[in-house]
């Protein structure tokens, strides 16, 4: 091989990737179009100097800007609700997801209803909205969470207090959420909770596709491209990952249409009932549907109770004010023992009020993204080109003097109360934690079931001690809005207590 130059697919993509860079840059610079003289308008390079801080870095911006909007070279990011309004409600159809967001997770949703826009996400949403409304899924997804609670969280809970071990409460949290998602979405149990590795392949391939999808969102989209081309990198692990992930969902898609029409009818999860609503779905259609509520159930509930969970663990008078509605409850209805039902959890105001308070500083869904097909002009006076993304923050928008008052900064559920002390609820758009408008998020109400399900009976039965609990927990943000380094507690088994 003397005299000949081998060059290595690496070599090759060096100097693309680099002309990929500075064509990118190039054509980002902000157009005069875009600003508005009370936005904040920010530069390429201050970006890419505090991009490890995306989220809390946006946040201050949008605090200190006169609008609660900044602008960045191809994108806004606003915090203010009248602009969260224009976008997800007046001037809704000026703002789908767009293919620039949709073609960064198709290779692992493809049209699945959360990256889909118009007629083909109407049809999944209509679909999906009349599941979500039956008691029939309600009783199915609140039976699922009491069994996974009873059957496999308590008894490691109570294993680490009579073993005085530590614990990671947001890693139980998760297996728990993804058992629970998974029985919900297609009515199989990867059993993750109780240890079980019959589906690790499915779960490992699903987390490590996750998180190289979203790590596209942090790069030129002609650079990703250009290496899934070549299939180099991380774009080959997705490949195979996405192979795993759909040979999984494939196998269950048609084991269930497999099925009599009657064994369908009577089956809850939702792959069964997109069945039952219309048999000529194809597999490809299913199977997207499926993997897309993994996706959306995987880890949200669980980020969110763990925030809560430490929050609570910190501020005794919240825990013991809960702890009281509970008994309240329980005593009301005859109900001492037994598994909380659908009606006891409702009447939990306090409760409620407490994952509210939980949600707005530490939401699991930061940054939500929408794509203007047109020019537009949102309310705070703020320009948006065609093509431009318009991103609201929901970590900012929970931190607002104008909207939560100069005291947002301290957990306090009686924020959520009216006088009577029941659930008030604000405007989905100045709390868009479950996104608003027609994109409404349709497990809302679930969610909030299920949260309450497990922290409710997790609390009555034990006391968890935050280890290093006098130190501020640090945010970790990839898609979802993590506790960095986990929540690592100490359990009490509190009916052994003195």
């Amino acid at each position: 091989m003397d005299g000949l130059l081998v060059l290595s697919p690496t070599l090759i993509l060096f100097p693309l990737a680099l002309l990929t860079f500075f064509l990118w840059r190039f054509f980002s610079a902000p157009s005069s179009s875009s600003k508005s003289k009370n936005s904040t308008t920010i530069s390429f390079s201050e970006i890419v100097k505090n991009g490890h801080r995306f989220v809390e870095w946006t946040a201050e911006l949008i605090l200190a800007s006169p609008t609660n909007t900044i602008v960045l070279p191809t994108s806004v990011i606003t915090g203010n609700s009248k602009n969260v309004e224009h976008v997800l409600k007046t001037n809704f159809h000026n703002y789908p997801k767009g293919h620039n967001q949709t073609s960064v997770l198709a290779d692992l949703l493809g049209e699945g209803i959360f990256n889909a826009d118009g007629d083909h996400w109407r049809l999944q949403r209509k679909t999906a909205s009349l599941e979500f409304n039956t008691k029939t899924i309600r009783s199915f997804i609140l039976g699922n969470v009491h069994l996974e609670v009873a059957g496999r969280l308590i008894p490691r809970l109570a294993r680490a207090a009579a073993d005085d071990e530590v614990v990671d409460l947001q890693d139980l949290l998760d297996r728990l959420a993804f058992d629970n998602v998974c029985k919900v979405a297609f009515d199989v149990d990867p059993a993750r909770l109780a240890g079980d590795d019959s589906c690790d392949e499915f779960f490992r391939a699903f987390e490590s596709a996750t998180a190289i999808c979203i790590s596209r969102f942090r790069q030129p989209r002609l650079l990703w491209r250009l290496r899934r081309a070549l299939n180099l990198g991380s774009e080959r692990q997705l490949k195979r990952d996405v192979s795993v992930i759909d040979d999984f969902a494939m196998r269950v898609v048609r084991e269930r249409k497999a099925r009599t029409a009657e064994e369908i009818r009577n089956s809850s999860d939702l792959l069964s009932r997109f069945i039952a609503e219309d048999d000529d779905f194809s597999d490809e259609f299913l199977r997207d549907i499926v993997t897309s509520f993994v996706l959306a159930g995987r880890d949200t509930t669980s980020s969110a109770m763990a925030w809560l969970f430490w929050l609570v663990s910190t501020r005794p008078a919240v825990e013991q004010r809960i702890l009281a509605e509970i008994g309240a409850v329980r005593t009301r209805h005859r109900n001492l023992e037994g598994t909380l039902t659908l009606d006891e959890l409702r009447e939990m105001d306090y409760l409620h009020a407490a994952v509210s308070e939980s949600l707005r500083l530490y939401p699991p869904v930061v940054l939500q993204p929408r794509r203007a097909e047109a020019d537009d002009v949102l309310p705070d006076g703020t320009a948006v080109r065609a093509g431009m993304s318009v991103t609201y923050n929901t970590y900012a928008m929970g931190r607002m003097d104008g909207i939560w008052g100069a005291e947002w900064g301290e957990f306090k559920p009686e924020r959520w109360l009216d006088k009577e002390g029941a659930f008030r609820p604000v405007s989905p758009f100045r709390f868009p934690v479950f996104h608003a408008g027609p994109r409404t998020c349709l497990g809302k109400e679930m969610a909030y079931t299920q949260m309450k399900a497990v922290v409710a009976s997790v609390m009555e039965r034990f006391d968890m001690e935050a280890v290093d609990k006098g130190r501020e927990r640090e945010v970790e943000f990839s898609m979802l809005l993590r506790m960095k380094g986990g929540l690592v507690v100490r359990v009490r088994d509190r009916q052994l207590q003195p």
